[in-house]
Order: structure tokens, then C-alpha cells, then sequence
């Protein structure tokens, strides 16, 4: 069926999604057996979406973003991860359709502890942290066959993944033996039912568990998984995979949101004998903030393995980690000055110094929605460095063709005709109009919403400016009227965030903040216009241009970027699970032909920025 997408620009300033919950971890405290029991306790008593419910799961957190980017089923037991996959499956249409008589006939559902183990129980039957989508020819061979490291293969599957006699020691039946580049995910598989079945594991026999609760695995098995865990570290597919299971379930895998845990618990050299950590995280900035949460961006840090996430501390607390470079502290006091910092840590736990440390504080309580849109930048600076910015906080877009601005000339005589603005304002974004002939060493014109050399942009420092709707006045710089003595000369003024309303009185001191002449640096910070691009909407987001845009006809957004650098996207579903993952890349194209019908967020981060949209797929 034929899709339509319709584009809307969405402000979220409070966005949690795909991210570790604050607080989460809190209570995982100890080391050995001690700290599996707790973590036992934060993921015990998960939503239990049923047998069925594990198809519905794969068409979030098994999808292909990660290797062809195709969106088909990611399968361990097919994928080929450095050329063509032998074949795929696309979500819905080839699951449990056929006799598995031939490699590609059809997938259907892995348990990586077989369900005999326990019973066919529930919920164990119906976890999606250790159950995936598998081709059901190769999931046939495997049958219940422990996972362990082949010595003489018998069946070797279309990806390289192996049957055959075991090299472990001290086992000597048949093993099934994965390919390299999963070998660590199915090991944190097996740290996770141990975990999470903790309470029951004991009374199951398997030939890779030693009948006790605590240690679990015997000590040759045990080894064997320490070394997949180290020799495969935790990737972005797998913390895709854990936060769309999240959404489902309401539990996590602790060992990809922390892999040191498996070696705090059970012992081990970290991975690659890694004592390395990362550097630190560079630039650190608030980029929005309410009464109750600062949002973040920073810099990525470098390592000599992977970096496998970012802690964010509030007051030296740990509040969030985040597997990206933008997190949201939420549950804050109105007010109030928080000093933040971000450090990163790798798969083995090494943990880097901490990032710029910057001081934030929180809007007040009664900073609220706006009513309309307001003035949140006056730039009157030297020559024709002249500009206006407005914002709009209302919560909602809003349409320009009501607008327009308008001067008094020396604080005498009428308004002048009025520069007309036109277009869409999405809320959260601002609209910037400029002097055209405003020098390029404070701001290039050609990047601006309006660059005119009408009279409105040749304000003075006596010269009073309005914004008006449909011809009423609703928001002023200066005093009408006010005569020719200057207000504002040689100066930059920026709106107070307190001020969350415009106003047709001007208070200089109680509604912005002054700096010095040509101080430009702030202005169109979030700037956004909606425009028509033959007959699709597109939105021009910031100075240096973020250009996202539906196709209808063929399933695919479109995205630009001027600068011609590297972005990383991501893109989420309302209910919170990450559906689309792309890491690092020029492409211009992004296919979403794969997804079903709903709302979803698009997170677009570059280095110097992170731009987040709403898409509905009608």
C-alpha cells in the first residue's frame, strides 16, 4: 500500500527516548553475586507481551539499520556483515510461512536458551532479550545445542555460523557456533537470563549451566562466553535492539547498558584487555531548558576500542547515560543552578575525565507557554549590522501571513507601511530578518528567513519597532512615541527567558539582557521556516542549513545538510522505541519505507547540532 507522509516541525526541548532511564542503575551498588541479585531486582517482573507479541518486537528491535541499512529482519544466523547478505526477510510477510526445508524459506523465533530448558514457561518463552528472529532452516540445525566453539563442523549456514563437534573443554557433544560479529551479543544473552531467571535457573538442566544460581555457567562454558564478550564488544545494534525491547517490555539488558558488569560479576579480562579509556567529551552546552530540565549536546569522545556510552551528572550525581551525544536531565527544581558535566566509558568500564563543566539554571516556575509569537533578538550594531529575531514559544506552528513589522522613525510620526512576513514558524524555532547589506563577520544574509533593505531593517538606536498581527500591535523595542533620545544604540539585545509573552510596553531592564555592539553569535539559534518545495513541505532549520523533506512517491525523506559533513539519525516511534538507527553518514536518502503507520520522531545530530522532527506516516 501506498504511503503519504506529511512533515511537521516538532520542538521537544524534554526528549527521553532511547535513552537509559534516569535513575535506573541507582540501586546496582555492589560487586560478584551481590550485584547480580541487585540488578536481578531492577529487571525482574518485565512486561510480558506474550509468545505472539515477539513478532510485533522484531519490527523495532531485529530491523536492518546497522549493516545493508534495508530495513529487512536482522538475523545472526544469515547476516553477513562485511558483503551481500545470502538473502533477507522483510517484516511481516515471511515469518512462519514455510517448511524450513532450505536456508531463506522463511524466519521464525530463536530461543538462545532453548525453551526446553525451562519448560516452555512463561515469561521466559516470550523474552525478547535473549529470543530473535533466525532463519528456520539454520534455527532447525541448531536445535537445542548449547552455543559453543566448533571443532569439526558438520553443517556450516549460508553466513558462516557452524554445527559440529565441540572444542570446549570438557564438553565433548555438539556445539553450534556462531559467526564472530555476534558472538559477543548472544553472550550478553546468556549473562541476562542469568540474571533475570536468577530465582529459577538453578533447577534447569542444560549442558552450559552448573545448577546454581549464582555463578550459573560452568567454568569452561563460562570462560568461553567471558571471551566472546570481550572479543565482541557491545555495538549500536544491540543498544538499538535493548531500547526498542524496552519500549515492549519495560526491562533491560544490563550488560549493553554496562558491559563492565559482566566482569564485576563474574570475573574476566574487560574486553581486549582494554585499560584505556576515552577522552574526554568536548563542548558541552545547554541547548534548551524548562523549569524542570536542561537539555544537553556535547562533542563525541574518542577511544581506542568504541565508546559505548556517556554519564551525565547534575551537582557530581549521576542522572542519565546515553548512548548518543545529546541527553535530557529531567525532574529538576524551577530556579535553579545546576553545574553539569559528561564523562564516557567504553565495553570494559574505562571511564574518561570529565567534559567542560557548564552552569545551567532552570526557568522559573512561571515560565510558561507563550500566547504569540514575541521579539527574542535586537541586534543595533555598527554600519547596516542591523537584525531582528523572533520566536515563537506557543506550543504550536504558527502561520506568518498574520504578521508584519513596522518602525517610527526618531520616536515621532506613524508607523511605517510594514515589512509582511510569510510562512510557517514551527514552535521552539525563530524567524530571523536582517539588514542585507549586514557585514558577513557578524552574519552571512543569504542564511537569514528576510535579508532586506527595507526601511524596517534601518532602525536607529531612537527608533521604535513593532510586531504586529492582522494590524494590531502585539509586541514592541522601544517606546512609540517615545522621542529622540536613544534606547537602545550600538547594542545587542536578547530576551529574557523569563519573558514568555510579548508585550506592548518595553522594559529594558526587566525584559532583556544587554551586550556589546556586534555581538551576533546567538542570533538564529534555532531558526526554522517552513517553505513549499513542489508541493512537499520542507523545512530549512538553522543558519547553516538542515534541509529535511518528504518524498510521497517512492517512501523515502530526503535529507541535506550544507556544511557536507557526517550526521547520525535516528528515528523513534511515539511510544519510545528507536525503529532506525544510522550512524556517521553522507547519504542524502533515508528509507522508512519499512514502517507502519504512526507518529515518529526524527533525531538528526551533526557535530555542531541536533535537530529534532515528528513524522506522521498516514
Amino acid at each position: 500500500m501506498k504511503k503519504n507522509y506529511f512533515l511537521l516541525l516538532l520542538a521537544f526541548t524534554a526528549i527521553g527516548f532511547a535513552q537509559i532511564p534516569s535513575g535506573y542503575y541507582n540501586t546496582a551498588t555492589g560487586t560478584g553475586y551481590t550485584l547480580k541479585t541487585q540488578l536481578y531486582n531492577i529487571i525482574k517482573g518485565h512486561t510480558n507481551n506474550g509468545y505472539a507479541g515477539l513478532y510485533t518486537t522484531y519490527l523495532t528491535s531485529d530491523v536492518d539499520n546497522f549493516y545493508e541499512n534495508d530495513g529487512t529482519i536482522l538475523d545472526m544466523y544469515s547476516e553477513n556483515p562485511s558483503g551481500t547478505d545470502p538473502y533477507t526477510y522483510t517484516t511481516g510477510t515471511t515469518q512462519r510461512c514455510g517448511n524450513y526445508s532450505v536456508e531463506g524459506d522463511c524466519y521464525n523465533r530463536e530461543h538462545i536458551i532453548p525453551q526446553s530448558v525451562f519448560n516452555e514457561q512463561s515469561p521466559m518463552v516470550a523474552d525478547a532479550h535473549f529470543i530473535t528472529p533466525t532463519d528456520g532452516k539454520v534455527n532447525g540445525m541448531r536445535s537445542n545445542y548449547p552455543h559453543g566453539t566448533v571443532s569439526t563442523a558438520t553443517y556450516t549456514s549460508q553466513n558462516g555460523s557452524k554445527l559440529g563437534s565441540s572444542s570446549v573443554s570438557g564438553y565433548s557433544g555438539t556445539v553450534f557456533e556462531p559467526i564472530n560479529a555476534f558472538k559477543g551479543d548472544i553472550a550478553r544473552m546468556y549473562f541476562y537470563f542469568a540474571t533475570r531467571y536468577e530465582n529459577t535457573v538453578s533447577g534447569y538442566s542444560y549442558p552450559m549451566f552448573d545448577g546454581s544460581s549464582t555463578k550459573v555457567f560452568t567454568t569452561a562454558f563460562l570462560n568461553m562466553l567471558l571471551a566472546w564478550h570481550t572479543q565482541d564488544p557491545v555495538s549500536a545494534r544491540e543498544i538499538a535492539r535493548n531500547n526498542a525491547i524496552y519500549g515492549r517490555q519495560n526491562n533491560r539488558n544490563p550488560f549493553i547498558d554496562h558491559p563492565e558488569y559482566v566482569n564485576q560479576i563474574w570475573g574476566g579480562t574487560p574486553p581486549s584487555g582494554d585499560t584505556q579509556a576515552p577522552t574526554a567529551p568536548t563542548s558541552l552546552a545547554s541547548t534548551a531548558k524548562t523549569s524542570t530540565s536542561i537539555t544537553l549536546a556535547w562533542n563525541a569522545s574518542t577511544d581506542n576500542t568504541a565508546v559505548t556510552a556517556y554519564d551525565v551528572y547534575a551537582n557530581s550525581v549521576l542522572k542519565t547515560s546515553v548512548s548518543g551525544l545529546t541527553a535530557t536531565i529531567t525532574g529538576l527544581t524551577a530556579s535553579t543552578t545546576y553545574s553539569i558535566y559528561v564523562r564516557a566509558k567504553d565495553a570494559a568500564g574505562n571511564t574518561s575525565t570529565s567534559s567542560n563543566t557548564i552552569s545551567v539554571t532552570t526557568n522559573s516556575s512561571g515560565t510558561g507557554t507563550a500566547t504569540d509569537l514575541l521579539f527574542s533578538e535586537y541586534i543595533e550594531g555598527s554600519g547596516n549590522n542591523k537584525a531582528l529575531e523572533i520566536a515563537n514559544n506557543t506550543g504550536t506552528s504558527v502561520s506568518l501571513a498574520a504578521y508584519t513589522i513596522k518602525k517610527q522613525t526618531n520616536g515621532a510620526g506613524s508607523w511605517s507601511t510594514g515589512l509582511a512576513l510569510s510562512g510557517t514558524l514551527a514552535t521552539g524555532s525563530k524567524f530571523v530578518i536582517v539588514n542585507s547589506s549586514i557585514s558577513s563577520s557578524c552574519f552571512t544574509a543569504g542564511t537569514a528567513n528576510i535579508s532586506t533593505a527595507a526601511t524596517e531593517l534601518m532602525f536607529n538606536g531612537n527608533d521604535a519597532v513593532g510586531l504586529f498581527k492582522n494590524g494590531v500591535l502585539i509586541d514592541i523595542i522601544g517606546t512609540f512615541n517615545g522621542g529622540t533620545a536613544n534606547f537602545a544604540v550600538d547594542v545587542t539585545l536578547r530576551r529574557k527567558s523569563t519573558v514568555t509573552s510579548p508585550s506592548t510596553t518595553f522594559n529594558l531592564s526587566s525584559q532583556w539582557d544587554s551586550y556589546a555592539t556586534d555581538t551576533c553569535n546567538n542570533l538564529s539559534s534555532k531558526m526554522a521556516l517552513a517553505i513549499e518545495d513542489n508541493g512537499a513541505e520542507k523545512i530549512v532549520e538553522n543558519s547553516n542549513e538542515i534541509v529535511l523533506y518528504p518524498n510521497p512517491s517512492d517512501g523515502n525523506f530526503n535529507i541535506a545538510y550544507a556544511d557536507s559533513i557526517p550526521y547520525s539519525i535516528e528515528i523513534i516511534s511515539f511510544a519510545g522505541q528507536k525503529v532506525f538507527e544510522k550512524q556517521n553518514t553522507l547519504d542524502n536518502t533515508v528509507s522508512v519505507s519499512h514502517l507502519s503507520k504512526g507518529i515518529y520522531i526524527i533525531k538528526i545530530i551533526t557535530a555542531e547540532k541536533t535537530l529534532i522532527k515528528k513524522v506522521v506516516i498516514n
